[in-house]
């Protein structure tokens, strides 16, 4: 019987022309599947466009489309062709509540200057080279979510992909006239100065998993069945610097798969993380995981030992899967890394998790409990305590 593991990469439009044509994606979505890949997360939203005509874009901001596609639907074509080869197609929203970068806010707050996040200083939020917008404005949220629901409404994709910067933002950013009222009107003085102040930083970041479970509430309307993969930063690292608590996600019920960015350089470094993760899931949430692991960025790229290493270990910890970041790092070398996997460790092919597959999970530890309750109640009529 074929084992089920979530085997996933991301495409993106960074460093990659995979989405210039519609050969180009063919050939892309042929490689993955001779891989042994079962599932592609495909960039829908980047650098403040859209890898698909979008009406909420049009409508707010005058741009249909990323200006290289033109003319195209590079969404509908991956779909296209990775339905052809049998691999499932999960849009990720990259740049999520990101707006641009060293852009100085770029064209999305060009247009729209109220959108801005703040930081204490009243400057336009920034970190690591990006500028934001304000996740807690109640017209950003809507924008980000209409962008995710047009997609689930008028695609054949298996689900939608948020990720560090979606739902997040920098634990520095709140300070904005709207956030500073919210904040005021509920605990009588303003927010501390301090961005990570504890009871601060836990107040934004219940506003994000509030996002965050209206979203999945409004996926799961469109269609039950798709699936809300989120690909946060690792916990609590993300919570204290992105306000991402994805430990409450998972408890209340409101992300199917998730996928923690563990991007370390060297397997030592991954290891020790992994292990540390372990203790943030239950029986229950377990087959959910499957960890990002960074196969290229710049000059760098895993040796054929780690990515063996990784993936043997994720499988001793009882994880299921991992996604690699990102497709252009298998096609190195002459598709090196492609052959490792291919000719190893997804030598046999493997089954994409269903979301029924994913909750029954749940449902064999309720089942298990239930037996002990039985076996416990048997013991003691046997006794006859």
């Amino acid at each position: 019987m074929k084992k089920t593991e979530i085997r996933g990469v991301w495409l993106t439009t960074t460093d990659s022309k995979v989405f210039r044509s519609q050969e180009r994606i063919a050939q892309a979505m042929d490689l993955l599947a001779e891989t042994g890949f079962n599932v592609v997360f495909p960039v829908v939203w980047n650098k403040g466009v859209t890898m698909y005509p979008s009406p909420t874009m049009r409508q707010t901001f005058g741009v249909e489309i990323d200006p290289m596609s033109v003319g195209r639907d590079p969404l509908a074509e991956v779909i296209t062709q990775a339905r052809r080869v049998g691999l499932k197609v999960i849009p990720w929203f990259e740049y999520g509540f990101a707006s641009s970068y060293n852009l100085n806010g770029g064209m999305l707050l060009q247009q729209k200057p109220e959108w801005a996040a703040r930081d204490c200083n009243g400057n336009l939020l920034q970190k690591n080279g990006f500028e934001w917008m304000n996740a807690f404005h109640p017209q950003v949220q809507e924008f980000m979510l209409n962008l995710v629901l047009e997609v689930a409404s008028n695609y054949d994709v298996d689900g939608i992909q948020g990720d560090d910067r979606f739902p997040a933002l920098p634990c520095e950013g709140g300070y904005d006239p709207l956030t500073i009222a919210r904040y005021q009107q509920q605990f009588g003085s303003r927010p501390p100065n301090n961005p990570q102040d504890k009871q601060w930083l836990q107040w934004r970041a219940d506003i994000l998993t509030d996002f965050l479970a209206r979203l999945y509430g409004e996926v799961k309307r469109i269609n039950p069945n798709l699936l809300v993969s989120m690909s946060p930063n690792i916990y609590d690292w993300g919570f204290r610097e992105y306000l991402q608590d994805y430990p409450t996600w998972l408890r209340l019920g409101i992300v199917d798969m998730i996928h923690p960015q563990i991007y370390r350089r060297d397997f030592n470094s991954y290891k020790a993380i992994a292990n540390q993760l372990l203790s943030q899931f239950t029986d229950a949430t377990l087959p959910k995981v499957a960890p990002g692991i960074l196969m290229k960025l710049g000059n760098y790229c895993i040796s054929p030992e780690y990515l063996v290493q990784a993936i043997a270990f994720n499988r001793r910890l009882g994880i299921s899967g991992e996604v690699f970041f990102f497709y252009e790092g298998l096609r190195e070398n002459n598709n090196a890394l492609a052959s490792v996997l291919r000719n190893g460790p997804y030598a046999q092919p493997a089954i994409f998790p269903t979301l029924a597959d994913l909750q029954r999970s749940s449902d064999r530890d309720d089942l298990s409990l239930w037996q002990k309750i039985q076996r416990f109640l048997k013991n003691l009529i046997l006794t006859g305590v």
